[in-house]
């Protein structure tokens, strides 16, 4: 049983490393060869990047006027190479909430419903098909996701199988962050786990770190068509990210932080997911917590997930 009061988050440093600093120390250290290869997807980015853009200070940095500005360019870049009117805005962690996943593997189908929620809740590229939850079919019997099957294309359930969703289980102690060499990912009071798009630099070092895969990199800039776009959109989470940046999931906070569930659990045809503060001793997370047997994957790396399973007795 995992004791659902004690949650310590990280120390992180309060003065981010330059990008410039550390972009002109890495190529300090590589060979030219080797840098130019590094660098490609940045230097395609960086071609549509404005001024401002680029010289823009880490979020944690920002003033709230200079945050705002900010937020009007983004708005104004979405209008001009999208076609689409959004508002961008910056919900803050609400004091005494820590949030948790829980996830109920007896009643999930496979239907991968929460994938495709996710998919277009957080503007996800639409060639790719990109998510930030895969669906694992897995052999009734294990718990290792990493010998799951996550490209099936047969109808669900199948017989003798179960189905793991995984994503990022803002970990207590999260390896992506003390990866990241400039802090563009950090973890917040709420315990959820940000990056500053517009602060990465693309390294991909966060992404070699995360033992969970939850980690996505934009190769190419995003297309989503005008009507599809979701206008609703928070600077940390599902705006429209840049191309060759790093993402991931951040339990809906445009959403979870302004009191409504996440995509994927109001997708969830079964009811398999459970969200909610769980140093809320009322809540329905910590009932599960303390009431089912649940487990968390990799727990022998002590990274602490905030991202439960469970079977039905």
């Amino acid at each position: 049983m995992t004791d659902a009061t004690k949650f310590e988050l990280p120390i992180v440093r309060q003065e981010p490393v330059s990008r410039r600093g550390m972009l002109k120390s890495m190529g300090a250290m590589l060979g030219m060869s080797a840098w130019a290869a590094v660098m490609q997807p940045l230097v395609e980015w960086a071609q549509d990047v404005s001024l401002d853009e680029l010289l823009q200070k880490h979020y944690r940095e920002l003033t709230a006027e200079q945050k705002q500005l900010v937020f009007k360019r983004l708005e104004e870049d979405t209008k001009r190479d999208y076609g689409a009117d959004v508002t961008i805005s910056d919900p803050k962690p609400t004091p005494g909430v820590q949030f948790a996943y829980a996830l109920n593997l007896s009643v999930c189908t496979g239907c991968r419903k929460c994938a495709e929620a996710c998919h277009i809740e957080n503007n996800h590229d639409r060639p790719s098909n990109n998510s930030y939850i895969r669906v694992f079919e897995m052999e009734k019997g294990g718990i290792d996701f990493e010998q799951g099957n996550a490209t099936y294309d047969h109808p669900v359930p199948q017989p003798d199988k179960f189905y793991m969703p995984v994503q990022c289980q803002q970990c207590e102690n999260p390896p992506c962050v003390k990866a990241c060499p400039i802090e563009a990912t950090w973890q917040e009071k709420d315990g959820i786990v940000v990056v500053d798009y517009n602060w990465c630099i693309g390294c991909r070092y966060c992404e070699a770190a995360c033992p969970y895969h939850a980690r996505r990199f934009n190769w190419t800039k995003p297309e989503i068509p005008a009507d599809e776009i979701n206008p609703d959109q928070g600077y940390l989470s599902n705006r429209i990210r840049p191309q060759g940046v790093m993402e991931k999931c951040t339990f809906c906070l445009h959403r979870t932080r302004e009191g409504r569930m996440p995509a994927c659990l109001e997708a969830c045809p079964t009811g398999a997911r459970v969200f909610g503060n769980i140093l809320d001793p009322n809540s329905e997370i910590r009932w599960v917590v303390e009431n089912k047997r649940t487990f968390v994957l990799k727990e022998e790396l002590g990274l602490k997930p905030r991202f439960f399973y469970f079977f039905d007795e």
